[in-house]
């Protein structure tokens, strides 16, 4: 297996866009997702030591970047935060709630345009996301994107599993009805 090197140098023009395109669709805010991705090179740039190889640069930032995003949320809710985003965007059971980074082009094959989707997929997200109705928004952000666990959220909105777990199914399926008009 070979290793693989590390090069600071190239951060910014190699991965930036890509950190930030994850980032953007995981907080809802530009300023801090920039903030986030120039937090994770200083702590990359200071924990470069640490770097064994054993995965791509690209892998081992998104790790750093994920905890970055991890506690950010836990500094605003004080509460067990994890930032992965799964959409199901068709009704195809066997690719229902994909990973929403496969549906991004390839950061390595990069060009404008591909730069310009992902931008205009974020975008699409978080207006997807708005457009929810209160309660739905609320229990899909804590569900799908701060990762708390289902009997979290029944404590803090005083609901059902049973009815937190309609409530999840209702806000996915417009999430995916959503960005299947607005997107895909």
């Amino acid at each position: 297996m070979p290793e693989h090197k590390i090069d600071p140098n190239k951060w910014i023009d190699s991965y930036s866009d890509y950190l930030f395109n994850y980032t953007i669709t995981r907080v809802s805010d530009r300023e801090i997702a920039q903030d986030l991705v120039q937090d994770t090179f200083f702590a990359g740039l200071k924990s470069m030591k640490n770097f064994k190889g054993e995965a791509s640069e690209r892998t081992w930032l998104v790790s750093i970047l994920k905890r970055k995003i991890i506690d950010h949320y836990r500094k605003i809710n004080s509460n067990k935060g994890k930032a992965e985003v799964r959409i199901a965007y068709n009704s195809d059971s066997e690719t229902e709630g994909d990973w929403l980074e496969e549906r991004v082009a390839d950061p390595f094959d990069r060009t404008a345009e591909d730069n310009l989707e992902n931008e205009e997929l974020g975008l699409a997200i978080h207006k997807c996301i708005g457009k929810l109705p209160e309660k739905q928004a609320t229990v899909f952000k804590m569900k799908t994107l701060l990762g708390y666990e289902t009997e979290a959220i029944c404590k803090e909105l005083d609901i059902t599993a049973s009815n937190l777990w309609v409530i999840i199914h209702r806000a996915r399926t417009a999430m995916a009805e959503c960005l299947k008009q607005n997107w895909f």
